[in-house]
C-alpha cells in the first residue's frame, strides 16, 4: 500500500529521481525508527511502586507502618544489592497486622514485600519487647548469633508457605514452600526489645545467598524510620 507516501513519478531526470529515491528511503527509515522508539518506550516495564497506604506513622503509635517499611525497602538499588542488577521490581506492598497474645494484648507486626524475577524480599518489624540476643537457641538447628550494624542479630533458615487456590471455589490448599533465609536485628543497640527482620527467598527454590541478605540488611535498616546509629 502506498497511500501517504510521496513516491516519485517515473518521468523527470535520473538525478532528480535518484534524489527523490534517497529522500523516500530516508523518510521510511526515519518512520520505522520513530515507530520502533515509540513501541519500545511504551513497552518498557516500570518498577513497581508501593501499595498499601501512605508512608506515615499510625496515629498515636510508636511503631512504624507497613507503608513506611515498603518505602524503605523498595529502594532503586535493591536489585543491585541482591546481586541481580537490571531486574526491576514486579510488585511492592506494605501491610499492617498484629499478633494476638493471651490476655488480649496485640503485638504490632508491620511488614513490606518487594518481588523480583529471582528474589523476593520482605522487611518486617516486631514490637514484642523481647531481646534478640540468645534467641538463636529458639530458632532451630543452624541458627547463628551475629552482630549486624553493631546490634545483636541472629541468622537462621525458614520456609515460605505455598497456597493453592481451587478453581471450583473449594478450600485453598496450603503446604511447604521454598527455603528462605532470615536475619533478625535488634531495634536498638541495648537490645531492650523488638526486632527488624529481613527475609529472602528465590523463585527457583534454591537456598538464598547469605551475603546478599546481609548486604541488603546493612544498607536497608539504617533507613527505616526511627533507626539511629546509637539507638
Amino acid at each position: 500500500m502506498t497511500e501517504g507516501i510521496g513516491a516519485p513519478k517515473e518521468s523527470g531526470s535520473p538525478w532528480l529521481q535518484a534524489v527523490a529515491a534517497v529522500a523516500l528511503v530516508a523518510a521510511l527509515c526515519a518512520g520505522a525508527w520513530a515507530s520502533g522508539a515509540l513501541s519500545d518506550s511504551s513497552s518498557v516495564a516500570k518498577p513497581a511502586t508501593c501499595s498499601g497506604g501512605e508512608p506515615t506513622t499510625p496515629a498515636g503509635k510508636a511503631h512504624v507502618s507497613g507503608a513506611q517499611l515498603c518505602k524503605a525497602l523498595n529502594r532503586p538499588d535493591l536489585a543491585e544489592l541482591l546481586g541481580t542488577p537490571g531486574q526491576i521490581a514486579k510488585t511492592a506492598s506494605g501491610s499492617d497486622s498484629s499478633m494476638g497474645l493471651l490476655g488480649g494484648k496485640d503485638i504490632p507486626t508491620p511488614s513490606a514485600q518487594v518481588k523480583f524475577e529471582t528474589y523476593t524480599v520482605t522487611l518486617a518489624g516486631t514490637f514484642d519487647g523481647l531481646p534478640v540476643a540468645g534467641s538463636a537457641s529458639l530458632l532451630g538447628r543452624g541458627a547463628q548469633q551475629r552482630t549486624v550494624l553493631g546490634r545483636p542479630a541472629v541468622l537462621y533458615s525458614d520456609q515460605t508457605i505455598s497456597i493453592r487456590f481451587r478453581l471450583d471455589g473449594g478450600d485453598a490448599q496450603t503446604g511447604p514452600g521454598v527455603p528462605a533465609r532470615v536475619v533478625s536485628v535488634a531495634q536498638n543497640a541495648k537490645d531492650s526489645g523488638g526486632s527488624f527482620e529481613v527475609t529472602l527467598w528465590r523463585s527457583d527454590g534454591l537456598i538464598p545467598d547469605d551475603a546478599a541478605l546481609l548486604r541488603v540488611a546493612e544498607k536497608l535498616l539504617p533507613t527505616v524510620p526511627g533507626w539511629t546509629a546509637k539507638g
